[in-house]
């Protein structure tokens, strides 16, 4: 045991020195201002550079970049997970486990949306990792969402994407892959130590924070209520489960009454955020608040279990965010959208 700890700690203190190595916001607003050519050299200068010199012979510009930072991040993800050992590894699995559900949902769009292999080898499935050529052949060999699933049995999922309809739409694909992340990272999470008990909480929040995007988003396409309460995740902390028909029934008024009830939502503050999205016309200033809300809660729980699988989550939550910036960033730059604009979607 005592060994167990001192590898503990030890995960624990590379995964924050990593998490202090990544772009601030002062450095993130000034690639906002840069050419698509300046920014090739400053994102490889900021940490990506093997990955921009892997790729540069068979790629260039946004896919050049695109392709590098996908293979940076599931190489960092490997290799922090690789650095675990005993329970911690396992509980480190649950959070990393949600890019193997990403990867199922990046083969049924393509499919569904008819895209080439090659188009995904060059974005977000580079087949230089070898970890993304079984996702490849997947996507070259179907030419159905239904064969991609059927190709899919084996994997945990696999069983409850077989269970819908021959004619499931890529939406009901998607809610079941969601369901089922949810549903098996918490019943990986039910342990009585405070280790198991403070994840559990992180996977809760974020089950909450879906329903609540789920909730304005069917609410702004006047969906029938029946059919907002498919769309609700079992195990939210703040949208109890028990609770959820009533909650669905009152409708908006009855979702507010819920969230100012709990002692650890701002339902002030986010009452803001859904008026500026009403006013915008997009949930974007709402996704915005929730993902913060999301890493002031890593923070605070960080400083309060700083041997824990926390510190580890929250620098792969840190790094998935900076890539998913840096991605939206050369995408928008090449399309020549403004800073400005790029700079309001940046979370």
């Amino acid at each position: 045991m005592p060994l167990l700890s001192k590898n503990d700690a030890y995960v624990a203190t590379r995964a924050k020195s990593r998490k202090k190595s990544l772009i601030d916001g002062t450095r993130m607003r000034q690639l906002l201002q840069q050419t698509p050519e300046q920014l090739s050299i400053s994102i490889a200068d900021s940490g990506y550079r093997n990955e921009i010199d892997l790729y540069a012979s068979g790629f260039q510009g946004s896919d050049l970049v695109e392709a590098a930072l996908t293979h940076n991040l599931e190489n960092e993800l490997s290799n922090i997970l690789n650095l675990c050992s005993g329970r911690i590894r396992e509980q480190v699995e649950v959070y990393t486990g949600r890019f193997r559900y990403h990867n199922a949902k990046v083969v049924l769009r393509s499919i569904f949306n008819k895209v080439d292999v090659s188009e995904i080898n060059h974005t977000v499935l580079p087949e230089e990792n070898e970890i993304n050529v079984p996702w490849l052949k997947i996507v070259e060999e179907s030419d159905t969402m239904r064969s991609a699933v059927e190709k899919m049995r084996r994997l945990p999922f696999g069983k409850e994407l077989m269970s819908l309809p021959e004619g499931a739409s890529l939406k009901e694909y998607e809610d079941v892959l969601d369901r089922h992340y949810f549903s098996d990272s918490l019943s990986r999470l039910k342990g009585t130590s405070a280790k198991d008990k403070v994840l559990r909480s992180v996977i809760s929040t974020e089950i909450d924070h879906r329903n609540i995007i789920n909730f304005l988003e069917a609410e702004a396409f006047s969906m029938e209520k029946e059919q907002i309460e498919t769309l609700m995740i079992p195990g939210g902390s703040v949208l109890k489960t028990s609770k959820m028909k009533a909650i669905v029934s009152g409708g908006r008024p009855a979702l507010m009454d819920a969230l100012r009830r709990h002692h650890r939502f701002d339902a002030e503050s986010f009452e803001s955020a859904v008026k500026e999205s009403e006013d915008k016309m997009t949930l974007d200033p709402v996704v915005v608040w929730l993902k913060n809300r999301e890493v002031e809660q890593m923070k605070r729980l960080g400083y309060l279990h700083p041997v824990s699988a926390i510190p580890i989550v929250s620098y792969v939550a840190a790094k998935v965010k900076e890539v998913q910036n840096l991605r939206f960033i050369v995408r928008g730059s090449a399309a020549g959208l403004s800073a400005e604009v790029l700079e309001a979607h940046v979370l």
